[in-house]
Parts: C-alpha cells; sequence; structure tokens
C-alpha cells in the first residue's frame, strides 16, 4: 500500500504482505477504521475500495462508478470515471517511479522480507529525491 501526492512523492509504503491479500483487508490492516485518519483529506480510491465509504470518515471520498450487472454505464458516469482516471494517474506515476529501480518489476531471491522492505524504502527514498532534484 502506498499513499502518495499529486506530485508523485511516496509519503508511505506499508510492509509487504506475503500471500494474496485484497488491497482493502491491506488498508484496513496498516489504517485501522476506528481512528479520524482521512477526516481533513480527499481521498482518491480505485474498485478495490468500495466500502470505505462507510468505514472511514473522509473529508471527501472519489470512487469510479461500478458497472451494473447485465447493464451499462450512463454516459454521465463514464465521463466522471475518465475524470478520476485522470486524477488517480499520479499515484499509478509514482509506482512506476518504484518500478524504474526495478524492485517491483522484477522476481528476486531475496527471502528476508525485512530486508525487502529496508530496500523497497531505499528506493522510494530514491525516486522522492528524483523528483525534487
Amino acid at each position: 500500500m502506498t499513499l502518495s501526492t499529486p506530485a508523485r512523492h511516496l509519503l508511505y509504503l506499508s510492509p509487504c504482505w506475503v500471500g494474496k491479500t485484497h488491497d482493502y483487508r491491506m488498508f484496513q490492516g496498516e489504517v485501522p477504521p476506528a481512528q479520524p485518519w482521512f477526516e481533513r483529506f480527499r481521498l482518491r480510491v480505485d474498485l478495490g475500495f468500495l466500502g470505505i465509504a462507510t468505514d472511514y470518515v473522509c473529508k471527501e471520498i472519489l470512487i469510479p462508478h461500478k458497472k451494473p450487472r447485465k447493464q451499462e454505464l450512463t454516459p454521465v458516469q463514464k465521463a466522471e470515471n475518465k475524470v478520476l482516471a485522470s486524477q488517480r494517474i499520479v499515484v499509478e506515476h509514482a509506482h512506476a517511479g518504484l518500478k524504474r529501480y526495478r524492485i517491483l518489476a522484477d522476481r528476486l531471491r531475496m527471502h528476508n522480507f525485512v530486508l525487502y522492505d529496508i530496500v523497497l524504502g531505499v528506493c522510494a527514498g530514491l525516486w522522492n529525491f528524483y523528483l525534487s532534484c
């Protein structure tokens, strides 16, 4: 899990999770819903976080519309989804900055997950340094 700014700076990297874990479960494990983490912030999330509006108090939650079963989205909903996707792309660009150091793109033979988290943090620091230059 990462938190990033619109300027693509990485603010937070969670420790790595082993195995298949849903994004929203990881989010709940890292940021417990009982505390007011985001009451002053606007969150942009993808469709993997559908329950976030009921679990967390936020200033504003921007989540795309999900296509109903056996139906299509209206043109207005499609336009809103396109606007949200154009805003969320900066998060993907921040992830691409980590992939630039090949830490997420390649299979590593590193079995020590503590060391992997440290190396991932160093790569995030290098990415943030690259953006500041």
